[in-house]
């Protein structure tokens, strides 16, 4: 006789397991596009936006686990990060702060969101959630690059703002559509 699994699949635990595991699917198929700029070491990816839904839509603390095990898939060796890297060494390389920075700005960006679906609270909470990867980023940026944080914020924000105000509204956009009247687990 075999056993029943319909019970399994209707569980908290297993529904957990299934949306972090979406969640980190997300995420890699956002760092696949990964467009790179010249005359700085960081490439354009969707993966900022991929953290802000997350964030959004799980909570701050399902959207920090979500994205702290993507970070931790790809520093053990699952080819998740941009353009298919892979490894502790992409962690301490010039993008690894935002790499970093990931799961903090879910935390926050969650945290902010929790319980609202204002469209401006929305903006607050994606905005927050870029600043944070944006610090992240130059911060490990300096330290790699020796430019010091004057020419890491040239490296690794100045190029990508237009686009992170794009992603940043976007993800606003697209998370008070989906969320409508329902608020977040904070």
């Amino acid at each position: 006789m075999r056993p029943d699994t319909r019970h399994w699949i209707h569980s908290p635990v297993a529904t957990q397991a299934l949306t972090q595991l979406a969640a980190v699917a997300l995420l890699a198929a956002a760092a696949r596009v990964a467009i790179p700029l010249p005359g700085t070491p960081v490439p354009v990816t969707l993966q900022p936006v991929a953290v802000l839904l997350v964030a959004g839509l799980l909570g701050a603390v399902p959207g920090a686990l979500a994205v702290g095990t993507y970070v931790l898939a790809g520093a053990l060796g699952l080819p998740l990060f941009a353009g298919g890297g892979a490894g502790l060494p992409w962690l301490m390389g010039p993008t690894g702060g935002y790499l970093a920075a990931f799961p903090v700005a879910a935390f926050v960006t969650g945290r902010v969101l929790a319980g609202r679906t204002g469209l401006l609270r929305t903006a607050l909470g994606t905005g927050a959630g870029l600043a944070i990867i944006f610090l992240g980023g130059v911060s490990q940026l300096a330290l790699v690059s020796g430019q010091g944080l004057g020419g890491a914020f040239r490296l690794g924000v100045l190029p990508f703002l237009p686009g992170a105000v794009i992603q940043a509204a976007l993800a606003a956009a697209l998370l008070a559509a989906i969320r409508g009247g329902r608020g977040v687990r904070g």
